[in-house]
């Protein structure tokens, strides 16, 4: 049979936990794993039974890890710890997923297998799909290492097989078959988009500051130079004993239109660019897409995240400084 999978998270995260459970479509529809977590509940379900008896049928159990996890006594005091004793007894597979920077090396979790890899997390990878799908190979792999086949069709008739059975079991709690597909499209207003872009540029500019800094630390006769223009646009340069090695203006809004552009030198000049990043969104998210213009030796992802779009400019600031 296929692996059952319960997920814990906080649902502060819950738009974290639907991006995951679309990139565990493809298993799902192999008939792979049985996806499980709160939000399957019904109405007249007894709350605290049937998350531990689901918690305790799970063969794979996926902690959803971030701040809001780690302070929910819910989630940390009582299923990470029923997961952990499960894994330890050799009943379940435990494999915890870092969707946010926190302090989870300090915990029991830092013993077992975590994910993404290199325990980055989630939102700080480039790439937002290209992280979860990181945890599906995970997941994948650990599915093989259980032997699960995957579940047979179901028809009309092994469903009311099922409900009456569990219905015999458990008749104070009415059982009806549900789907973990609950997630509805997500409608981005322009509000959204100004926020995205402007805390994006925030950000940016925060990277390239701090990366400044560390680059001159770390190397030998490199000096830097961090200058905010003014609120809409910052300048970044790079001198080797001295001379000026490379520079760059990043600029938020202006002459051309809502998005992020990049220049190739520090003038801080307003009426022209290099590159530019636009907001774009799926049906769950909205990411930066680069527009194409810059030439480097990588070509970006077309979906990126903030950290994403920041290592991309900070990448065309210094390509020509690495060899490449």
């Amino acid at each position: 049979m296929g692996a059952h999978v319960f997920i814990s998270y906080s649902h502060a995260d819950e738009g974290l936990r639907d991006e995951l459970e679309v990139h565990l479509a493809m298993l799902k529809r192999q008939g792979m794993v049985d996806v499980w977590h709160d939000r399957r509940l019904v109405v007249g379900d007894r709350l605290d039974w049937t998350i531990s008896e689901k918690l305790d049928q799970a063969d794979i159990i996926l902690l959803l890890v971030s701040p809001d996890f780690i302070a929910s006594d819910y989630c940390y005091q009582i299923e990470k710890s029923r997961a952990i004793e499960r894994h330890r007894e050799g009943s379940a597979r435990l494999i915890s997923v870092i969707l946010r920077p926190c302090d989870w090396k300090h915990t029991e979790l830092s013993e077992f297998l975590v994910t993404p890899t290199d325990a980055k997390p989630i939102t700080r990878w480039p790439d937002r799909d290209e992280a979860f799908h990181d945890v599906t190979t995970s997941i994948r792999q650990a599915i093989d290492a259980l032997g699960a086949a995957p579940f047979p069709e179901v028809s009309h008739g092994n469903i009311e097989a099922e409900i009456a059975t569990e219905a015999m079991d458990e008749p104070e709690a009415p059982i009806f078959p549900r789907s973990s597909n609950l997630r509805l499209k997500k409608e981005f207003t322009e509000a959204d988009r100004e926020s995205f872009l402007f805390d994006g540029f925030e950000y940016m500019a925060k990277f390239f500051q701090g990366s400044l800094e560390e680059l001159e630390t770390r190397n030998e006769g490199i000096t830097t130079r961090y200058r905010r223009v003014d609120s809409d646009c910052f300048t970044a340069t790079i001198y080797i004993n001295g001379a000026k090695a490379a520079g760059g203006t990043i600029r938020v809004g202006g002459m051309f239109g809502q998005g992020i552009t990049w220049l190739e030198n520090d003038t801080g000049e307003a009426n022209t660019h290099n590159e530019s990043l636009s907001v774009g969104s799926d049906d769950q998210k909205l990411f930066f897409k680069p527009m194409g213009m810059a030439i480097g030796p990588q070509q970006p992802s077309p979906h990126l995240t903030q950290e994403g779009a920041a290592e991309f400019y900070w990448a065309l600031l210094i390509e020509g400084l690495q060899g490449n």
